[in-house]
């Protein structure tokens, strides 16, 4: 099994991946407030930890991948004062508040979807598990770390720090945590600023509220996180995943939690992406810069020059690394989606590259078509490749990663290992997505006729797009689904008219050469030939 190294948050170092149990991963999420339709921040945690669990797969381990739904209704931000967010929805949509909790987890579902994250193995919902969390306050309370005040109880952060580093995980201390702080002039139920609510009193206007020992209430931000993850993963599980804006206080409340009832922070390793930032800003409603997701795949914001298809996205968030800022712009994007087409039609290539030597298509098992190459032309025999396969959403990737590397070239070796060297390093797919240009461009060259691929290098460069263009990565073929077919038919009649070009320019017939050009352009079409062959473009 390849060895797999992640950046740890909580040492700030980059480690080596060892499970708590061998060829095993836990691995818990933090999921979405339900109260809007996803945006761009929901897409880049469920693209990154989506590509980190086909890895985990892919590598070999049995992964229970937890990802939660917080849909009690609770105040943010630990304030006293503030807004159920669910709650104002459900008003403002004169709805019950578990209405507004299913139609957006649906609609989050289906974003998801579109963009081909595969579901968690579990998605627990923080209100079905409201028994759990109250006997976790009960522990906490008997353990001398939280408080009861006016129906509420708060978790004691300075008695926690006196034996505990409140801020391990953040790097931060009590102090800056209490600069940072607003007071409340007395009107706080709290001791200090810094405390978190375990459990809230519930006001009169508050819509979503259950019993407990302390009164009508609803459970605080954190504690839902720390309960899940230890009834589906266990007391100590593997990795904890989120945004780096859920680092302090969300996910530093966790440990603190953790240690006050059981004495353990309970995660080995915590993993964090960064932002999205728009055109250099950080997305807000108040600048006008907020795209949901159906805004982004309709084109409909006022922002955005076009409609960006949901592979384009993935794409274009798979092309920074998941610890780095990401800055959307329509140019990004625009860049994405070509660099996206290139690949997809070098696989096509790829593909009739071999059908060319005497391919022979047999049914195959699990939705692959399998492509075996009889004793053929130049040196391709009995290679076997599949068609890109478009798994039915929920149904992952079932390839393990191979310990050798079947390829004679010594280039295309180089290609292979780095792949795996680039997603084995903390989740490098900008490294990992070169390394898959590089062999965009042997393709195009044995395509033209400039070099040639034997056996082992056709193998390796299929087994390169099949397990991890289409699996880890998880990138689809949009051309391959609604109108596919009539795509497959413009892609062939391309073909046969670019033939009839390259050979009129071998003759030096520049008229006809020019005449074919300038009629496709006609026609909304863009040829442009390059080092690596001919490319078209349908505008």
């Amino acid at each position: 099994m390849r060895t797999l190294f992640l950046t740890n948050t909580l040492t700030k170092n980059k480690e080596l991946f060892v499970p708590v149990h061998e060829g095993h991963v836990g691995m818990y999420v933090c999921g979405p407030t339900v109260y809007g339709d996803a945006h761009l921040g929901h897409a880049r945690p469920g693209v990154t930890y989506d590509v980190l669990f086909k890895l985990l797969r892919h590598l070999g381990y049995k992964v229970r991948y937890v990802r939660n739904i917080t849909d009690v209704g609770h105040l943010e931000h630990d304030a006293d004062e503030g807004e159920d967010k669910i709650g104002k929805k459900a008003r403002l949509e004169q709805l019950e508040p578990m209405e507004v909790v299913q139609n957006y987890t649906f609609r989050y579902h289906e974003a998801m979807r579109l963009l081909n994250v595969a579901p968690p193995s579990i998605e627990p919902r923080a209100s079905g598990h409201i028994i759990e969390q109250i006997e976790t306050i009960k522990k906490i309370l008997e353990a001398g770390y939280a408080y009861i005040s006016n129906g509420s109880v708060y978790f004691d952060v300075e008695k926690y720090n006196e034996k505990h580093h409140y801020g391990v995980l953040s790097g931060r201390n009590l102090n800056d945590t209490l600069e940072g702080t607003r007071t409340l002039d007395g009107q706080s139920d709290k001791k200090a600023p810094y405390d978190f609510a375990l459990w809230k009193k519930a006001e009169p206007e508050h819509i979503m509220h259950w019993p407990s020992p302390w009164g009508e209430g609803f459970p605080g931000w954190h504690l839902e996180c720390s309960v899940m993850g230890e009834k589906y993963l266990g007391e100590e599980f593997d990795i904890h995943g989120g945004g780096m804006d859920l680092m302090f206080p969300h996910h530093e409340c966790e440990i603190a939690q953790n240690v006050a009832w059981r004495g353990t922070r309970g995660v080995r390793y915590w993993v964090h992406n960064n932002m999205i930032t728009i055109n250099g800003q950080k997305m807000g409603k108040s600048l006008g810069n907020f795209i949901t997701l159906p805004e982004l795949f309709s084109g409909s914001h006022p922002k955005l020059d076009q409609a960006y298809s949901p592979m384009t996205v993935r794409f274009f968030i798979l092309q920074a690394h998941y610890r780095g800022t990401l800055d959307f712009s329509n140019e990004a994007l625009q860049a994405a989606e070509k660099a996206l087409k290139r690949v997809m039609q070098t696989y096509k290539d790829l593909v009739a590259l071999a059908k060319a030597n005497g391919v022979i298509l047999s049914e195959a098992q699990d939705g692959y078509k399998n492509v075996i190459l009889s004793e053929a032309q130049d040196g391709y025999k009995n290679v076997i490749l599949s068609e890109a396969k478009d798994l039915p959403y929920g149904e992952l990737p079932s390839a393990i990663a191979p310990d050798t590397c079947p390829a004679d070239s010594a280039e295309i070796k180089a290609i292979f290992e780095g792949v795996y060297d680039a997603l084995c390093d903390d989740l490098n797919t900008p490294v990992a997505l070169s390394r898959i240009f590089e062999a965009v461009r042997i393709i195009n060259s044995a395509k033209s006729g400039a070099s040639k691929l034997n056996r082992g290098d056709l193998e390796t460069l299929v087994q390169i797009f099949d397990d991890i263009v289409f699996g880890v990565l998880g990138l689809r073929d949009e051309s391959a689904g609604e109108g596919g077919k009539s795509q497959e038919v413009v892609s062939g009649l391309m073909d046969m008219v670019l033939e009839e070009r390259a050979k009129a320019k071998a003759a030096k017939d520049w008229a006809l050469s020019d005449a074919i050009r300038d009629h496709l352009k006609a026609l909304g079409i863009t040829v442009k030939d390059t080092k690596d062959g001919t490319e078209w473009t349908l505008e």
